[in-house]
C-alpha cells in the first residue's frame, strides 16, 4: 500500500504529493492535474518521475502519466520555463491539450497558464513546434503504438532519454509497435525501436 499526501510546498509555491514507498517518504512537485488523477490519500498509486538537480537542491517532480512528464521535459527545455511555470501549464492543459496548442501554435491557449506571459507563450510554441511531433499521447501513433499504449511511450521516453530527437523516437518505436504487436514488451520495443533507428 502507497499512502500519499496533497498539499503546497511554499518554499517553492509548487503543489506536492508525498508518496510512502516502503515506509521512506518521497516529496513531489505535481501539476493540479496529477494530484487530482492520484485520488483519494492512502491507495495504491503510480508515479512517473523526473529529477531535478541544481548546484543547491535535489527535487523530484511526480507525474500521473508518462505523457505528462514527457511534456514537463521539453517544456523545461524552453528558456524561461522552470519547473514551476511547466507544472502552471500542465495543471490547466492535458498532454493532448499542449500538444494541439503547439502544433497550431495558440500561444493564447498556453498564456492561461498562472506565470505565463503572451512573450513566454510565444516563445513555447516557437521553440517546440519542430519538437513536439514525437512526443507520445495515449492513442497516438499506429495502430501497433495505441495497442501497447504505455510500453510504447515508456519506449520513446527510453530513446529520448538516450539522445533520439523526438520525431525519430517516436517513428521508430511505432515502427517496432507495429511489427511487434499488442503483447510487446517495453524491452522489446526499446530493442527493435533500438535497431529501426540505426538503420
Amino acid at each position: 500500500m502507497i499512502a500519499h499526501l496533497k498539499g503546497r510546498l511554499e518554499a517553492t509555491g509548487l503543489d506536492h504529493v508525498v508518496i510512502d514507498v516502503n515506509g521512506v517518504g518521497y516529496l513531489a512537485g505535481a501539476s493540479g492535474r496529477t494530484i487530482t488523477a492520484l485520488g483519494a490519500t492512502g491507495g495504491s498509486v503510480t508515479l512517473h518521475t523526473e529529477m531535478l538537480v541544481s548546484e543547491d537542491s535535489i527535487r523530484l517532480m511526480g507525474f500521473a502519466t508518462a505523457s505528462e512528464r514527457d511534456w514537463f521535459r521539453l517544456l523545461t527545455s524552453v528558456q524561461g520555463v522552470g519547473a514551476k511555470v511547466a507544472l502552471a501549464i500542465l495543471s490547466i492543459l492535458s498532454p493532448e491539450e499542449v500538444q494541439t496548442a503547439v502544433a497550431r501554435a495558440d500561444s493564447a491557449m498556453i498564456a492561461r497558464a498562472n506565470g505565463v506571459g503572451p512573450k513566454l507563450a510565444q516563445r513555447i510554441v516557437n521553440e517546440l513546434k519542430d519538437k513536439a511531433g514525437g512526443v507520445a499521447l495515449g492513442g497516438g501513433g499506429g495502430p501497433g503504438a495505441a495497442a501497447a499504449g504505455g510500453a510504447a511511450q515508456d519506449a520513446i521516453s527510453a530513446m529520448l532519454n538516450l539522445g533520439f530527437k523526438p520525431a525519430e523516437a517516436s517513428a521508430a518505436v511505432n515502427a517496432a509497435a507495429d511489427e511487434l504487436g499488442a503483447g510487446a514488451t517495453l524491452d522489446a520495443l526499446v530493442r527493435l525501436a533500438l535497431r529501426k533507428a540505426a538503420k
